[in-house]
């Protein structure tokens, strides 16, 4: 076993031109005639100004866009010069993935066209549409429109279709290829998980640096609209709210709670979660952890009523990543941990892993990465994992 591994591991270092990525999106730092390492270290992994960039809209707050828009004469019209885009191209070379013992070539395995800017003051916009993923066309997963300091008071109204855990942890600005699992976890046939959904999400900061969220949404997950163009099939609607607090300069804390509702077949399951959150960023080190408390008490949709002694599925899990930038902002190279556990009543779902990440900047956006996982308990089994790729922004 030992002396396979060691001949995969040497091919895959010779097919790394078969594998790219892209997710962050270039066309802000084309707009702006600015460096990708001013947002991202390394990209697409946000660091503090470019988190402060989304938070606005996607627009500088002391450097406006140079000819962003076309002077029209009507003062009325905010009409973009021209239209940001950008491009993602994921691919990979992994060998025994989901335990198959198996060398697979996996490019492309996403094709990205992302957008997003300014559209009228205080009016922003960010959407990007899947051409194809995993071999199939997708469409649209993040898209949704922002209003910034709704009359006058400093609340900002997010409107359409993006991720539960934004607010959290962005799922999609992560280093690696192996996923924060508990996010994804759906136990039965329930819809609602942490990923994405349709609905709203109001954010506040208040001035002793505490941010407030509140997220109202479908608890549909993506699914397309039904017979009657309802994207909601029943009457309720989800709830998150989330409190988080800067503690200095190099710590955040927060929590949130989760209430929802979901009817299929007629038959009704309820659900919470609880979840608490921290970040420590202690240069060179950036340690996050999350963890997740779940509580279904019908998620198979079996029977209309559930009996007073039929105990909730608990589902719980949580994740906690390293990332180790030797100098800072201007790393060549960085290395990365990742741990990541869930518990269930749903067998399916229960998951325990350990992944070893690096990463080289061939330049600010080409980066080449080494990932290893070793899955201890997984649907497929006790099983490690090997993955290369070449990741590219333009």
């Amino acid at each position: 076993m030992n002396k396979k591994f060691a001949v995969v591991f040497a091919a895959l270092l010779l097919i790394l031109a078969s594998a790219g990525s892209l997710q962050a999106i270039p066309a802000f730092a084309r707009k702006y005639s600015m460096t990708c390492k001013t947002c991202h270290a390394p990209f697409p992994r946000l660091k503090k100004f470019g988190l402060d960039f989304a938070a606005n809209g996607y627009v500088l707050k002391d450097k406006p866009a140079p000819r962003a828009v076309v002077d029209t004469g009507d003062s009325l019209l905010n009409l973009l010069r021209e239209l940001p885009l950008a491009l993602r191209f994921d691919g990979f070379a992994a060998f025994n993935n989901s335990n198959t013992m198996r060398l697979d070539f996996a490019s492309p395995a996403v094709i990205k066209l992302l957008s997003g800017g300014e559209i009228a003051k205080n009016l922003s916009y960010y959407l990007y549409f899947m051409m194809t993923e995993m071999g199939e066309v997708v469409g649209l997963e993040d898209a949704f429109l922002m209003l910034r300091n709704v009359l006058g008071t400093g609340l900002d109204l997010s409107v359409g279709q993006f991720q539960v855990s934004d607010p959290i942890f962005k799922r999609e600005l992560r280093l690696m290829l192996e996923d924060y699992q508990i996010y994804n976890a759906r136990p039965g046939l329930s819809r609602i998980n942490l990923t994405y959904d349709r609905g709203i999400m109001l954010t506040y900061r208040l001035p002793s640096r505490t941010d407030l969220t509140l997220e109202i949404l479908n608890g549909m997950g993506l699914t397309p609209a039904g017979d009657k163009a309802n994207y909601d099939y029943d009457k309720f609607k989800c709830f998150l709210a989330r409190v988080s607090q800067d503690l200095g300069d190099r710590m955040r804390v927060g929590g949130f709670g989760y209430l929802g509702w979901e009817k299929q077949y007629n038959v009704r399951n309820d659900i919470w979660m609880l979840g608490a959150d921290a970040v420590i960023d202690s240069p060179p080190f950036t340690l996050s952890a999350q963890y997740v408390e779940r509580r279904d008490n019908n998620p198979t949709f079996a029977y209309e009523f559930v009996p007073a002694d039929v105990p909730s599925i608990v589902t719980r899990g949580a994740f906690a990543e390293l990332i180790f930038l030797p100098q800072g902002d201007d790393s060549r190279w960085y290395a990365a941990g990742l741990f990541n556990w869930v518990s269930s009543d749903h067998p399916a779902l229960k998951h325990l892993s350990l992944t070893a990440h690096a990463g080289y900047l061939l330049q600010r956006n080409v980066r080449f990465t080494l990932e290893g996982s070793y899955f201890i308990d997984s649907p497929f089994g006790q099983y490690p994992r090997v993955v290369a790729g070449l990741i590219t922004g333009f």
